[in-house]
Order: structure tokens, then sequence, then C-alpha cells
């Protein structure tokens, strides 16, 4: 039931659970009994419940599911472990209700009972983990800046002076990139792409001509036009603080370049998708 929180009695209900979930965020609280921090935030837990309906609560005694404990790397209690689509997204020590609802808020999305299923298994669409202020466009538009392409609630980023552009996207974790989305219309969507990861500034035009990048791109109007997912080099994409997009021209030969949603698709760094954890750790009592 919607905003009830849900006892988790046994280590062989709690992966049911995650993938009973779907796409909503699992909050996890990891308690025990004799824990008095556990006892003084278990109300508040409850609230949260009832507060986003569309999330999904479990409480775990520590005593009783030892092994999910372990696969969560749970030492103290209380501890909080946020996941999507079983992937283990973030965890956090103490019973502090701000910081519980501040990271309850970070992960929870829209909160739509029809969120989209994950485009790719065992990987997010990380909106949620783009640090805003700590993104820069080059060569936009003043009607059409940058903030307006990072969602898809309408509005579209559009360059100034000419056709190119340099998008700096900070992560406020770092995370690995499998792939991204560029939207945009058939004649004035982005071409010629370059990434680079990892720039300690945002590089200028002369910079990104001239530097070797970590992946180039040679868009067709399919991937722009229906929102196909282009893949990144996944090896060369591990650990992202920052990811800088060059886009050199655009389908048409226009004179200026329109986005209109740019998305990234991946996991934030030191996750654990619990399925994988069963399939590597093995069966019970077996050794390695």
């Amino acid at each position: 039931m919607a905003g009830a929180v849900k006892v988790i009695p046994n280590d062989a209900q709690f992966q049911p659970e995650l993938t009973n979930a779907g796409s909503k965020l699992v909050v996890v609280d990891f308690f025990a009994e004799w824990c008095g921090p556990c006892q003084r935030i278990a109300p508040v837990f409850e609230s949260f419940a009832a507060k986003y309906p569309n999330a999904v609560f479990l409480k775990v005694d520590v005593e009783k599911c030892r092994e999910t404990a372990a696969s969560n790397g749970v030492s103290a209690m209380p501890t909080f472990v946020f996941l999507k689509n079983a992937t283990k997204l973030e965890s956090m020590k103490g019973a502090d209700p701000n910081v519980l609802e501040e990271k309850i808020k970070k992960w929870y999305g829209t909160g739509d009972d029809d969120e989209e299923e994950p485009l790719v298994k065992g990987h997010l669409e990380l909106s949620s983990v783009i640090a805003k202020s700590g993104c820069e466009c080059l060569n936009e538009s003043d009607d059409h800046p940058l903030e307006h392409c990072l969602t898809s609630k309408g509005g579209f980023l559009e360059s100034d002076c000419d056709e190119q552009l340099i998008i700096s996207i900070a992560f406020s974790q770092n995370v690995k990139l499998h792939s991204l989305k560029m939207n945009g219309p058939p004649e004035k969507g982005p071409k010629n792409v370059k990434l680079f990861i990892n720039q300690p500034h945002t590089l200028d035009f002369d910079s990104a001509e001239g530097m070797e990048p970590v992946q180039k791109l040679v868009l067709g109007p399919e991937d722009i036009e229906n929102g196909n997912l282009i893949p990144l080099r996944y090896v060369k994409f591990q650990n992202v603080s920052n990811i800088t997009i060059f886009v050199a021209d655009n389908q048409g030969g226009e004179e200026t370049t329109q986005i209109d949603y740019l998305g990234f698709i991946g996991t934030p760094v030191g996750t654990t998708n619990m399925a994988e954890f069963k399939r590597v750790a093995g069966k019970k009592g077996e050794s390695h």
C-alpha cells in the first residue's frame, strides 16, 4: 500500500521487493531493536513514507537480515540506503531527519506513478545528479540557454552567433556514463560532436578544436529526431565528475544549432547493482 512502511522479515524477501518496486525510489532503513537513534527516527521515517507515497519504504532488522545488511555495507545503525531499478544510489549513516529528507528529495524525481522504465537495465537517467550551478554553456542564446534542454518540459538550447556550442556539465557526485541522448530538429540538431571529461575548467573553442577528445560522435538525423540512445565507450567514462560537449556543426549547415533535450544515462560511482551482487557472490554456502 502506498505510503506505508514494509518490514522485511528475512533475507529472501529483500530482492523481490526491489524487483516489485521497478523504477520507483526505494528507501531502506537498516535498524536494530536495541538502537536508540533507530527508535527515535522510526516515526519520522513513517511520516516520510506518507509524504512521498510513490517511493517504497522498507525497514530491515540487521539481526534478522544479516546477509542483506552485509551486502549493502551496513556497519552502523541506523543506515539508510537509496535504490532505483535494484541499483544502489547512495547511503547515509545516522538519524538526522533533515539530511534523510534531503536525500529522499534528491532521488524521488517527479514521483509520478507512471515514471518510465529504465532505458538501459542497471542504469539510470542522471538528471538528479547534475549540479546545475556548476554547468556552463559558451555561445548560448540569451533566450534559449542551457538549462532549457536539461529537462523535457519544453524549451530548448540554441547557439547564438554561429553553429558551435561548448557545453560543460558538472555532476554532484562522480558517475559512470553509459550513453547520452541529444534530441533536436532535423536540420538544426548537432552533427559532429567531441566529448571531454574531467576538465579543470570550461574549454574555449580553440582548445576544443585542437584537443583529442575521449570520444568523437558523428550523429545522424535518426539519432537527433528519434531520441535514440547514443552509446559511449563505457570503459572511458568510468569516473566522471564533469563532461564537456563540443558541438562543431549541425545536420543541415544551419546558422544556429538547437538541442531540445540533453540527457545522460549511467550510474553514480560506488553503487552496487544488487541483482549482480547475488550472481557474483554465488549461492549461500559456496566458497570462493
